[in-house]
């Protein structure tokens, strides 16, 4: 079968691509190489989202939340049912290795996976961002107690823990940890809390710091991890200091695979955004037939696209691919 469509990345957007694709009665797959919106489910258990609820809507399916702004276990139970309402065409735990077109003389694309092939006239790409950790490039960093990813905070209660990052993510993961009984440091590049932290945690972390509850280095870098120490930088005076430590929670941010994009032919921006090249009427890539769909679209500018203001390229996108295959 000659699909025309492939849709790869089972996330939000990749849903509404699906959603889009089903009303103009195209033939489609979504190949998810875990669960049901991967990133979602990893995010950390007590996750509020700076959207609300009808911001995070899709396929005209109503999104109802208890709160103003839902959280984590709302969202997965929202697009569990947006998929069980449209039950859509979606492989889950299927990692796509490779799209290749040079395999034959026709204009079909053959999408390798981790469990086999498939044949499609299309593809659309809306893998996120959230696989691949920004990193620290530190001796120890590779130590078991550093993470990239922050899940639960009762696992660090009573210990000693570093938060790398001032934006949203360290700002959540220092508030929780340090509730539930975590002695907390920041670790802060900037000069100050990050603008872009959601307006109603702001006041909070910048009251404990100044009550001295969570303790702060501004302009700090991380130089080493060891089993019980972690050792900053000022970055001006570059006076090392040494901080007993526990844990390290690595909230450096994350990135799209990269890697992926240029093996399947997309061409990335030479600069440190490492932008792909597509046509932001269409969504098309410069790969005749290939689209971008989400974050992926903003390279390195993570925090350019987001479920609610990405939710359009769906419609854009498969208003193109039905126009192209019926010519």
């Amino acid at each position: 079968m000659i699909y025309d469509n492939i849709i790869v990345g089972g996330g939000p957007i990749g849903l509404a691509c699906g959603i889009e694709a089903e009303k103009k009665g195209l033939s489609y797959l979504i190949l998810e190489k875990g669960c049901l919106v991967n990133s979602l489910y990893h995010y950390p258990v007590n996750m509020t989202f700076f959207s609300t609820s009808e911001k995070l809507e899709i396929g005209n399916a109503p999104f109802v939340s208890h709160n103003h702004r839902p959280v984590r276990r709302e969202a997965l139970e929202y697009y569990r049912r947006v998929q069980t309402t449209w039950n859509l065409n979606i492989h889950l735990f299927e990692k796509v290795l490779n799209v290749d077109k040079s395999f034959n003389e026709e204009e079909v694309y053959k999408i390798k996976t981790s469990k086999g092939e498939y044949l499609a006239k299309t593809v659309t790409i809306a893998t996120g961002f959230y696989d691949i950790p920004n990193l620290m490039h530190v001796p120890g960093e590779d130590l078991p107690k550093v993470k990239h990813y922050y899940d639960d905070p009762h696992l660090y209660s009573f210990t000693d823990v570093a938060v790398i990052g001032g934006a949203n993510s360290a700002i959540d993961a220092a508030l929780e940890t340090y509730r539930k009984g975590a002695n907390v440091t920041l670790i802060i590049r900037e000069e100050e809390i990050n603008d872009r932290v959601k307006y109603w945690v702001k006041p909070d972390i910048e009251n404990r710091i100044k009550e001295g509850s969570i303790k702060v280095f501004f302009q700090h870098e991380v130089k080493e991890v060891t089993p019980t120490e972690i050792i900053i930088e000022d970055m001006n005076s570059k006076e090392l200091t040494r901080l007993s430590n526990d844990f390290v929670l690595a909230m450096t941010g994350y990135q799209p695979d990269f890697d992926f994009l240029q093996r399947i032919g997309i061409t990335l921006s030479d600069d440190h955004i490492k932008a792909p090249e597509y046509n932001t009427n269409t969504h098309e890539s410069n790969q005749e037939g290939i689209y971008l769909a989400g974050v992926v679209c903003g390279g390195m500018k993570t925090n350019s696209w987001f479920i609610e203001n990405s939710r359009v390229h769906a419609e854009m996108i498969y208003e193109n691919i039905h126009l192209k295959l019926k010519k």
